[in-house]
């Protein structure tokens, strides 16, 4: 194992929706920094099995879980009170969770009112519900620190032409969600003002997931070296945000792309 670093010694940081591709690269990375972590995630049984291989691979205590889910208040409540009784404290959240319904991904004029308004509700919705629960003990606390997990589409306008020779597209829910995303993170920054409560986005250019050659190909054009990105690409800055070391980064939106939204 690579010898650990110490910028998260001892902080206690969740990342909601941490059973993911994203969510356990950055329960990784926490853990090397001598962090610890709550993956909280509703799928149980993907939950467990991350939870074990860290604990195996790493060979750390710090992983815990919760299983829950952000667009359940009682879930965040119990979670938050779970981990003042275990530990006396929380010092930041990661929010990873990306609630959706089976139909989201639909090309345009395909999308379904109902499934567009569902998507919306469940994904900006469990955003602002667990921000809403984890800020509030983060106000009685006197700190806190929420990181926002966005994307480069919440910055610019899709890029349409890297899905040509795909069945693949930019769902017009994901760009809507990720932008108002990066609003409600100076949103809740700027009415946080003199709570001690500091709130960030970090937005990664696409990361890699088994896409077509296709679509690697051209998203590579617009990149200045790399091209898609792997889920550890993002964790220097991730544990950037997390630590001291930035806590006069405040209201940002930090974008890790490899240049593609030049």
């Amino acid at each position: 194992m690579a010898k650990k670093n110490s910028q998260l010694k001892n902080k206690i940081c969740v990342i909601l929706g941490g059973a993911g591709l994203l969510g356990v690269e950055f329960a990784r990375a926490i853990i090397k920094n001598e962090g610890k972590v709550l993956i909280f995630d509703k799928n149980k049984k993907l939950t467990l099995k991350v939870k074990k291989d860290l604990t195996i691979e790493l060979k750390s205590r710090d992983v815990d879980f919760f299983i829950g889910d952000i667009t359940k208040k009682n879930d965040l409540l119990k979670c938050i009170k779970y981990l003042h009784k275990k530990y006396g404290k929380i010092d930041a959240i990661i929010n990873n969770a990306y609630p959706k319904n089976k139909n989201l991904g639909n090309f345009f004029f395909d999308v379904n009112f109902k499934d567009f308004v569902d998507n919306l509700s469940i994904n900006i919705g469990g955003y602002f519900l667990s921000s809403q629960k984890f800020a509030a003990y983060f106000k009685k606390q006197g700190y806190g620190n929420i990181i926002n997990i966005s994307s480069i589409y919440g910055e610019i306008s899709p890029r349409f032409e890297i899905y040509d020779g795909t069945n693949m597209t930019m769902p017009v829910e994901y760009s809507i969600i990720k932008s108002g995303l990066n609003h409600f993170t100076k949103y809740m920054a700027k009415y946080f003002k003199g709570l001690n409560i500091r709130v960030n986005s970090l937005s990664p250019g696409g990361i890699l997931d088994n896409q077509p050659k296709k679509f690697l190909a051209n998203y590579k054009t617009y990149c200045l070296n790399k091209g898609m990105l792997s889920a550890s690409d993002l964790t220097g800055t991730l544990i950037h945000l997390l630590s001291d070391n930035s806590r006069f980064i405040n209201g940002q939106n930090i974008v890790v792309d490899d240049g593609f939204s030049l």
